[in-house]
């Protein structure tokens, strides 16, 4: 069996292990077993329970990171692009729920070099979901243009909302809604607001401290 093969194996298999057991309690003897390997071999390829991990984070990231931006058709209208984007976010963390379990909770938990390989796939997501945000403002002709700092923002709050939607998406209810279902609540959110902004309509507090 050619080694990418053998290593794609192990790789989902290890996934799937600390998807489950969590990095501590996984064992490379289950991750072995799982991938119809020898754990000698799992070491051979991938050196060490940690190196594995690390691979493991990269291959979800990139993935993850691969399907958004292919989503983003660049000659669509920006708003199209920023719906596909989302939708595209959605459906993958649905067809990979174990990818997603390890990128959103078994990563950010074990402190670096591991989070920080979330920590910029995430920033990837948002840097693309502000460029998104601010093209859409741009072409839209604003009444009040949105400033830097809001596009930067309302793409912070976009990513942090989608990443607490897919955890509540993939919970495991079976009456969970669909990807296109969850990418609308969200995109509804977003584009109200967003709307608003750029046409002069903020909300400002006027209660007194």
């Amino acid at each position: 069996m050619p080694r990418e093969v053998r290593e794609r194996q192990m790789l989902d298999a290890a996934v799937e292990v600390f998807a489950r057991r969590g990095y501590n309690a996984a064992s490379m003897d289950e991750i072995a077993e799982l991938a119809g390997a020898s754990k000698p071999l799992v070491y051979l390829y991938l050196n060490s329970k940690e190196d594995l991990f690390s691979a493991c984070i990269r291959r979800e990231a990139e993935a993850l990171l691969a399907a958004v931006r292919g989503a983003t058709v660049p000659d669509a209208p920006a708003d199209r692009r920023l719906w596909c984007g989302l939708l595209a976010f959605f459906a993958h963390t649905a067809e990979h729920p174990a990818g997603w379990a390890v990128l959103s909770c078994q990563a950010r938990t074990h402190g670096e070099p591991f989070a920080l390989v979330v920590a910029g796939l995430r920033q990837q997501i948002v840097d693309l979901v502000t460029r998104l945000i601010a093209e859409t403002a741009r072409s839209a002709a604003p009444a009040v243009p949105l400033a830097p700092h809001e596009a930067a923002g309302l793409a912070h709050a976009v990513v942090g909302a989608a990443e607490s939607l897919a955890g509540w998406a993939n919970s495991g209810a079976d009456t969970g809604p669909s990807e296109k279902a969850t990418a609308e609540t969200l995109m509804n959110v977003v584009w109200v607001g967003l709307d608003n902004l750029m046409n002069g309509r903020r909300w400002t507090c006027t209660a007194r401290p």
